[in-house]
């Protein structure tokens, strides 16, 4: 089929399942994979702290050093915490397998859909700042933001759909270039000011800083915390890396954390020294490398790495969220197909739903960093808080040596990020960070609801057998009906294979033409005199309604045990002929199959090319 063919072009062959050892990857490409996000976060996060306090005072931007140090100190905590639960769940599932396991399952819900919001919301506010950065080098794709975000997603969707370890070996490049042109402009800004070639616009350390109202403080405490968002994703994980996938695991968490909290302390530091204030259409990253290189093709190498490691910072979702909803799945949390490996060995249903919900962001909120990073953080410490309570709980109930020690760190993790969660929710909560709010209830309500399904679903399925007194070896009593448009070989093999199945075998037609109507009726008692035919009017020229009526009639006169109603469809030679001819059995067969003993089957009959 055209459809299979176009598919492996796109995604390459299927992989067998004992390939899933072989589709695991290094330290170095989990980097690239894992910790896109986190890094990608250096070219939003200063900007998210600037803009508050220059609103309100250009002196304010002072407190941007003290405010950076804060979080760089909760970033080496929360890295900490995070490098025990690898040790404790080596299997990965992150803040929900822990939270559920110790906190309950209520608790672990809520860290699901904390989770599972801050995933799709990482995919919109990536790749939203990476097109700002793109439109801060070349104004003239402004306008086009929207298209162009949905644009990137496609494409980061296609490439994962293609499978992890192909996925990495693409994301990589981008990954370190970006790492390799930060520390040249961190480095070459830094040498600059104390060489005296640029005089400093601010010194590093004031000796009185301005006062500012304590909200204002928090606000920008709050917005630059973005910075820490995607650092848990490494925990989640562990299962994607070679073994031995913990130590891989946790030293990957601390080359991550040192490059992350380096370069985030280095940019906010030369933003400040060099007196750069974020303004329209010009992010903070884009001003400072321009102060720094200038028009060289070293300042367009900034934004354009900067852009590729924002689009690829949604890869670190793409590798997470599909597998914490296959564990809800595997729990009946979630539909079930959400559990199903693809073709290529990844879990191609969440990845696929993931895409659509980022694209819906995009175009809601306009593909502006701005309007979604309120929405962002609050998902990622509620997680944090319950993952490092759980972890508390887990060392005292376990008690295993040095759990002492482990368990002050996840203690002093859990009560700092529960901190900066309130924090968050008291200085976003109007700004957007209610509907996060709102949504994680009602999720955790949706998740429920689904579980109920699947134990209702199960209990029935499983019921005694000794319960149904249908015998196997009794025969059916039941009625066939075959609905006919007209009279050709393909209604002819449909009433053949109904006089097979049943005695009582009915066709019915649907009288939209009175001429047509006498012509079927005479060829009728020509061609098929022993079926019976029922000419059924319909004044309103509907078709499936008065089939349906009819088949709920001749179920109350014959009280059989079950309706058949066979549909004969012909098949066209090339697929796309069939956009030329009605649908009629397709919407035929999706009404019936709800009806109770109601056996809907199809006869084909395949036309001749031409």
């Amino acid at each position: 089929m055209i459809f299979e063919q176009i598919k492996r072009r796109a995604l390459g062959n299927p992989l067998m399942t004992e390939m899933a050892h072989h589709e695991r990857i290094p330290k170095w490409k989990a980097l690239a994979v894992l910790s896109s996000d986190a890094l990608s976060s250096v070219a939003y996060a200063t900007e998210e702290i600037l803009i508050p306090l220059s609103l309100f005072a250009a002196a304010a931007v002072a407190w941007s050093i003290p405010i950076a140090l804060a979080i760089g100190a909760l970033l080496f905590i929360i890295t900490v915490s995070y490098r025990q639960t690898i040790d404790a769940y080596p299997g990965g599932g992150g803040a929900y397998t822990v939270a559920k396991e110790n906190l309950g399952i209520t608790a672990g819900l809520v860290a699901g859909a904390s989770l599972l919001i801050d995933y799709t919301l990482t995919v919109s506010v990536s790749v939203a700042a990476g097109v700002e950065n793109i439109a801060s080098a070349f104004p003239s794709l402004g306008p086009h933001k929207v298209i162009l975000g949905v644009l990137v997603i496609l494409l980061v969707m296609l490439l994962n759909l293609r499978g992890i370890k192909e996925s990495s070996n693409i994301f990589a490049i981008p990954t370190y270039l970006f790492i390799g042109s930060f520390l040249v402009l961190i480095v070459v800004g830094g040498w600059r000011i104390i060489s005296g070639d640029v005089p400093p616009a601010a010194p590093v350390i004031h000796e009185v800083y301005p006062a500012v109202p304590l909200f204002l403080l928090l606000r920008a405490f709050s917005s630059g915390c973005s910075a820490l968002t995607g650092v848990e994703a490494i925990s989640n994980g562990i299962p994607i890396f070679t073994e031995p996938s913990q130590k891989n695991a946790k030293a990957t968490m601390l080359w991550m954390s040192t490059i992350l909290g380096a370069f985030f302390l280095g940019i906010t530091l030369l933003a400040h020294v060099y007196g750069v204030v974020p303004g329209e259409g010009q992010t903070a990253v884009s001003l400072l490398a321009r102060q720094v290189f200038g028009n060289s093709k070293f300042y367009y190498a900034i934004p354009s790495t900067t852009a590729l490691i924002l689009f690829l910072a949604a890869n670190t979702s793409y590798a997470d969220f599909p597998r914490l909803a296959s564990l809800l799945a595997k729990d009946r949390f979630l539909p079930r197909q959400l559990a199903s490996l693809g073709d290529r060995l990844v879990f191609s249903n969440g990845i696929v739903g993931l895409s659509l919900g980022a694209i819906f962001l995009i175009i809601v909120f306009g593909g502006t960093t701005h309007h979604l990073i309120p929405l962002y953080a609050v998902g990622v410490f509620l997680s944090f808080t319950l993952s490092q309570v759980g972890m508390v709980v887990h060392h005292w109930r376990i008690r295993e040596p040095g759990w002492i020690r482990s368990t002050f760190f996840n203690a002093l993790g859990g009560l700092s990020t529960f901190v900066v969660l309130l924090v968050i929710g008291a200085t976003k909560f109007l700004h957007g960070a209610w509907m996060v709010a709102l949504l994680i209830p009602l999720l955790v309500v949706l998740f429920r609801r689904i579980k109920r399904h699947y134990v209702l679903i199960g209990k029935q399925l499983a019921a005694p057998m000794r319960s149904h007194s249908i015998s196997i070896t009794a025969p059916v009593r039941h009625t066939a009906i075959v609905p006919v448009s007209g009279l050709h070989p393909g209604v002819l093999e449909a009433l053949r294979y109904a006089t097979t199945i049943s005695a009582d075998v009915r066709a019915c037609y649907i009288d939209l033409d009175s001429e047509a109507t006498l012509r079927l009726k005479g060829y009728w008692e020509k061609t098929v005199p022993n079926i019976p035919l029922t000419i059924i009017k319909s004044p309103y020229r509907s078709v499936i309604a008065p089939i349906i009526e009819y088949v709920e009639r001749v179920r109350s006169e014959t009280h059989n045990d079950t309706i058949t109603v066979i549909v004969p469809e012909f098949v066209t030679p090339k697929w796309y002929h069939q956009f030329l001819h009605n649908q009629t059995a397709l919407v035929l067969r999706a009404v019936l199959r709800g009806r109770e003993n109601t056996v809907v089957t199809s006869v084909r009959y395949h036309l001749e090319d031409y």
